[in-house]
């Protein structure tokens, strides 16, 4: 695998809009205390706004217009503020009060709420700008059904701002994802962001589980492939990430 960035992958010409989005919102924040004391993370403000806004800003100007949310820690807080800010998107709740499912088991449980073949999943605690090609927009055009199963948004490390790991993956020149190998630098970061096939969650384990799990198997397949982003992104994990992304996106 190269550590160079990979050529573009070939738009399809007729991309089909992407109607729904699912926004992993249940998580318990623990990076983020003290400020998750009383507030779950996707409310945590940053420039002036919750980061569960800022995500569903960019799903709107991308026309997506179902959204699903999984809610756990702080669920009413969550729900209230969902039915005072997505007035104008169809917005469904996934409940995992009784047990938190982690992003893969998370995703299983909503299911029965997304009715399409395939469909976005978003973290709720990332950030990012639109480079000159709208980030979702990018993920449809570049979605091929015969050779995928997922296909994530990813940023070289080299601008992955506030982000302190090694990287995550490794990317041919087909777009191909692989594993950072154990001791080296991964020369690009996922983004929270990715478009799935249905049949990816196919035979999943049972119970709460990592989306991990689902991507080794399509890397595995030769089914996991990236795609590189245009625009800004900020790993918004830390209290002191917030300072930092505020300044950096004053500069932008």
């Amino acid at each position: 695998m190269t550590n160079q960035p990979p050529m573009a992958l070939r738009p399809h010409a007729e991309a089909a809009p992407i109607d729904t989005a699912m926004i992993l919102a249940a998580g318990l924040g623990k990076r983020m205390r003290p400020l998750t004391a009383t507030r779950p993370k996707p409310l945590v403000e940053v420039a002036g706004k919750p980061l569960l806004d800022h995500v569903i800003d960019r799903l709107r100007s991308a026309g997506i217009g179902r959204v699903v949310v999984n809610v756990h820690y702080l669920a009413d807080a969550l729900e209230a503020h969902l039915r005072a800010q997505a007035t104008d998107m169809e917005v469904l709740v996934s409940d995992e009060r009784k047990e938190l499912l982690e992003t893969g088991g998370g995703v299983i449980k909503a299911l029965p709420l997304i009715p399409d073949d395939r469909f976005l999943i978003v973290n709720s605690d990332n950030l990012w700008i639109d480079g000159p090609i709208d980030a979702i927009r990018l993920l449809a055009a570049r979605w091929d059904d015969k050779a995928m199963d997922a296909l994530l948004l990813v940023v070289p490390l080299a601008r992955a701002n506030c982000h302190n790991g090694p990287g995550d993956f490794h990317m041919d020149a087909a777009g191909r994802l692989s594993r950072r190998r154990q001791g080296r630098v991964a020369p690009f970061v996922y983004t929270g962001v990715q478009l799935v096939s249905r049949r990816f969650f196919d035979d999943p384990p049972e119970g709460h589980f990592s989306m991990n799990v689902l991507w080794n198997r399509a890397i595995a397949a030769g089914r996991l492939y990236g795609v590189v982003h245009q625009g800004l992104w900020f790993d918004v994990g830390t209290p002191p990430s917030i300072a930092r992304t505020e300044a950096l996106l004053l500069e932008a």
